[in-house]
């Protein structure tokens, strides 16, 4: 069984979590009539032309974790969700918390190698996914999964062509029958808070996704406490354009921080500018979530001054950092304030407040939404560093598990004997204990023995007018091993030179040995399915590209 795989925390911590209320001892789907009760007839959920009332939702979830029962699945199993943003997605999750069976959270992107790996690797019982999502045939993949799999999986499909094998998932939604017996039901055989709730992916780039197993107790923690720090209210209303599956979209504070305030979600395919911008108008939108990227192309889009951005307070940036006077120039360019956002899917969520001034807003990522979160910034060597220096951040807390799933190999690397998580971030904190990230450990370009920090050239070089967005990868070099090599989108109408970089970052400082050796100008940066730089794609194309090299 999934709970009997996961590390727990330590009994003592447990129960001082506990007393301190950050523990309520609910399974999460537990709230959802708690909403209903609440809020009713309130619009809870918007997906275009399609809406439903915190009533209705609360009926679709029961109907729905009811036909789950019926058709085998039990609290303990696993099933991947591979659903785009639409409102089956907020359904299905919900059930699933309601069932006790626990959602892997895959994205779109995911093909055959991941969905095949993680089914396996979790004993996966279903795959709900959609029929065909921007041109790709789901429903026909989660067939050569399941085929695949070594213990039977089931297909449910969201949309009008189910095939036959597959189960239509939106016929399982129509309540039937007696509500309060199904409620009764439903209640009567609901989870422990202690259980795993949902499985995360982690974040990295290459190989299978390490997976992060959330429990009911820690997650409802991690999504009011950023909830709080967000001040999300019933007046919110969150637009949720990044994948509804990524741990900032779903619970940081998003789409489920919104619902357990008594907000109204909005629900979007993708980021682009007109139809987000057509949205905020429309739904009165207050805030939504951003990677910079994205932000970028917002801001640059809002000098058209087409859509009423007026209702927007706050847009949270996170995924990579951003540039201080970039960060200057995101609330005014869009009407609102900028809440910069540094986390993780293993745990520890950072905000700057919703009314920080300027000079924290704009050049930190912020403090731990909870005064239980435990930072430690070490050397190379795990040592302490002196305050305010840079090093690695190790973190402990209510919300940071203790350990991957099932991975006893990668946790001895990812966690400490003493429970801290190696988040592989460098940062420094500053004296009033806001993190300032600084750059990756394992993204350090080592150039004939000395370190450089991608992230901090990203960041220097992303300051210059020139540049829109920019991701500094190393280049192999036969002289001194790797040399900084930096991908650029330029802003309309510019250009850049490598010695015009160069010139900048001297007269700023920098090191010699850190200057960029190479330029390479794009139209676009690849990136990431969760809207980071794909590092690794930029490193493919160094093997071809032209270069303009120092």
């Amino acid at each position: 069984m999934i709970n009997d795989t996961m590390v727990p925390w330590p009994a003592d911590l447990a129960e001082v979590y506990r007393a301190a209320g950050c523990w309520r001892g609910r399974p999460l789907g537990s709230y959802v009539w708690d909403w209903a009760e609440r809020w009713g007839e309130r619009t809870a959920v918007v997906d275009g032309d399609h809406r439903l009332s915190y009533l209705d939702l609360a009926l679709s979830v029961d109907a729905l974790a009811e036909r789950f029962a019926l058709l085998g699945l039990r609290p303990g199993d696993s099933v991947l969700v591979q659903l785009p943003n639409r409102w089956e997605f907020v359904v299905v999750t919900l059930a699933c918390f309601r069932l006790g069976v626990v959602p892997v959270m895959m994205l779109p992107p995911h093909r055959e190698h991941e969905l095949t790996s993680i089914g396996a690797h979790v004993r996966a019982k279903a795959l709900i996914v959609p029929d065909v999502w921007r041109g790709y045939d789901h429903q026909a993949l989660a067939h050569r999964v399941a085929a695949s799999l070594p213990e039977p999986a089931q297909v449910l499909v969201a949309g009008s062509q189910v095939r036959s094998g597959s189960v239509g998932l939106r016929a399982l939604l129509t309540p039937r029958g007696d509500g309060g017996a199904r409620r009764r039901w439903l209640d009567e055989r609901a989870p422990a808070a202690s259980d795993v709730a949902l499985f995360l992916l982690s974040g990295g780039t290459t190989g299978i996704p390490k997976l992060i197993n959330r429990t009911h107790d820690d997650y409802e923690y991690n999504i009011r406490s950023c909830a709080r720090a967000c001040a999300f209210g019933p007046d919110t209303v969150y637009l949720a354009v990044l994948p509804a599956g990524h741990n900032f979209t779903l619970g940081s504070p998003g789409i489920l921080g919104a619902l357990h305030s008594g907000g109204r979600v909005v629900l979007l395919p993708s980021p682009h500018p007109e139809t987000a911008f057509k949205a905020i108008e429309t739904e009165r939108v207050t805030a939504t979530s951003a990677v910079p990227a994205v932000a970028l192309t917002w801001m640059a889009a809002a000098e058209a001054g087409r859509y009423d951005l007026s209702s927007l307070r706050h847009i949270h940036v996170g995924g990579s950092v951003l540039a201080p006077e970039i960060a200057a120039r995101v609330g005014p360019a869009l009407g609102c304030r900028l809440q910069q956002v540094y986390g993780m899917a293993e745990g520890l969520i950072c905000y700057t407040g919703a009314d920080a001034p300027a000079e924290v807003a704009h050049a930190t990522q912020g403090r731990p939404v909870s005064p239980y979160d435990q930072l430690l910034v070490v050397d190379r060597d795990g040592r302490p560093v002196a305050p305010g220096e840079i090093g690695e951040l190790l973190t402990r807390g209510p919300y940071t598990p203790r350990g991957y799933y099932d991975a006893a190999d990668q946790n001895a690397i990812s966690f400490t004997p003493d429970g801290w998580y190696r988040t592989g971030d460098l940062v420094r904190v500053t004296a009033d204990g806001h993190v300032v990230v600084c750059g990756r450990v394992k993204e350090l370009i080592n150039r004939g023995g000395e370190k450089i920090s991608a992230g901090e050239i990203e960041t220097l070089v992303q300051e210059l007018p020139q540049v829109a967005e920019v991701a500094a990868v190393p280049v192999p070099d036969p002289a001194v091993g790797e040399r900084v090599c930096v991908f650029v989108r330029l802003n309309p109408g510019h250009r850049l030179t490598l010695e015009e970089i160069a010139s900048a970052l001297t007269a700023r400082g920098l090191a010699a040995f850190k200057i960029p050796e190479r330029l390479e100008v794009v139209d676009e940066l690849p990136h990431t399915p969760v809207g980071k730089p794909d590092k690794k794609a930029l490193r493919r194309l160094l093997v071809a590209a032209p270069a303009e090299v120092a």
